[in-house]
């Protein structure tokens, strides 16, 4: 069973903290770089256009650290969350659970958090290594959210400290864990603590495949979790548009530039890259996988490699399509990422059921909650 059992789901934006904004694919756009004003306009046309989240992505890349663009942005951000993405290992994780509950307490509950299992810069790690590493990272920020102190014993960390420089603003259960990855430690990582499920695209066969595989891990620890897709979208009035902009997108493309795009990244030969190669393989001559799928993107994206194109009805249709089999979550984002979000905006959200999954869940207050950081007293110690 999926978490939410209510036909709703949670639409968010993609803000570009890791470079790649362009009007062509394949082309680096140097008056679209990865700097805070850009990325700002980013997050606040996503606000205004009523997303009710946005994902602030990481890599070690030319762009920005998300935690510190986050800080700064939150004070400009009035409604919308962040998904804040964070590679587990790259700080200890103490002190990433103090910094991100510094975060939520600048949001007051708007944060939410992408974790990302991966090797450190610089680094050829063992994958058990990483593995053992990034659940035992969850199980901090989790008992310093929740707990009064922190005990872990694992195979990487082994340490007990006080949780008080930790506590979260949100409640019952702190900030939300958003989890990505088709291997299957990934996968059993995610089943056993984390709440979202992300996945890239795919035919709606293999989709449907790995959230009935999910549904059966989280089962075996007693959980259930939810289901996000991370989506490109390309809307237009009319199909014949929409269809030329994919045209217009890919019409400065060298394949060799391309390449060296999708090369620059950390990730770039992990399990769920190399299948979203595999999907654009698959593909019709004009890269079409399935019905208005379209894998033209995994040409110079590493990563999320393809997308919905179409009528604002067809989106709509294929939307639903995707509810109905059990999708909550929507990380969605198109080229250049400012026009594509009023284009999706005006012409798509408003028909679609969009929710805080924080709020949802009940994490964010609605009142300040007594922590460290607002009115609980302070103890001799901490």
């Amino acid at each position: 069973m999926i978490r939410t059992s209510d036909r709703v789901a949670e639409f968010s934006w993609f803000c570009d903290l890791c470079g790649g904004d362009t009007a062509y694919l394949g082309v680096v756009d140097q008056e679209r770089r990865s700097n805070f004003q850009h990325c700002k306009d980013i997050l606040l046309t996503a606000e205004t256009m009523g997303f009710s989240n946005i994902l602030l992505p990481t890599s070690y890349v030319v762009g920005q650290d998300p935690i510190a663009f986050a800080s700064a942005v939150s004070q400009h951000a009035k409604r919308i969350n962040l998904l804040v993405a964070i590679r587990t290992g790259e700080l200890h994780p103490p002190m990433l659970a103090r910094s991100l509950a510094t975060l939520d307490h600048l949001l007051e509950g708007r944060m939410t958090v992408n974790i990302i299992n991966s090797e450190l810069p610089g680094t050829k790690e063992d994958p058990q290594l990483r593995y053992d590493r990034c659940a035992e990272t969850i199980q901090v920020l989790r008992q310093s959210w929740t707990q009064d102190r922190v005990q872990v014993h694992g195979k990487v960390y082994d340490f007990e400290v006080i949780s008080a420089p930790s506590k979260s603003y949100q409640q019952n259960g702190g900030p939300l864990l958003y989890f990505g990855g088709l291997s299957d430690g990934a996968k059993e990582v995610c089943a056993e603590h984390c709440d979202v499920y992300l996945i890239w695209p795919d035919t709606e066969a293999n989709l449907a495949f790995h959230l009935d595989d999910m549904q059966k891990r989280a089962a075996n620890y007693g959980r259930s979790i939810d289901f996000g897709l991370r989506i490109h979208v390309i809307v237009r009035e009319t199909e014949e548009e929409a269809r030329a902009y994919t045209h217009q997108l890919m019409s400065k493309l060298d394949d060799a530039e391309g390449q060296k795009l999708k090369d620059r990244t950390q990730d770039v030969k992990s399990y769920g890259v190399v299948m979203q190669e595999a999907l654009r393989a698959k593909a019709d001559d004009e890269g079409y996988a399935e019905p208005y799928l379209w894998t033209g993107i995994n040409r110079a994206r590493s990563g999320c490699g393809a997308a919905l194109v179409g009528t604002p009805e067809q989106i709509i249709a294929k939307i639903n399509r995707y509810l109905d089999m059990g999708f909550r979550a929507f990380i969605l984002s198109g080229y250049p990422l400012i026009e594509e979000c009023k284009k999706f905006g005006e012409l798509v959200l408003p028909h679609l059921p969009n929710l805080k999954l924080s709020e949802h869940y009940g994490r964010t207050p609605k009142e300040p909650p007594i922590t460290p950081l607002t009115t609980a007293t302070i103890l001799a110690g901490q």
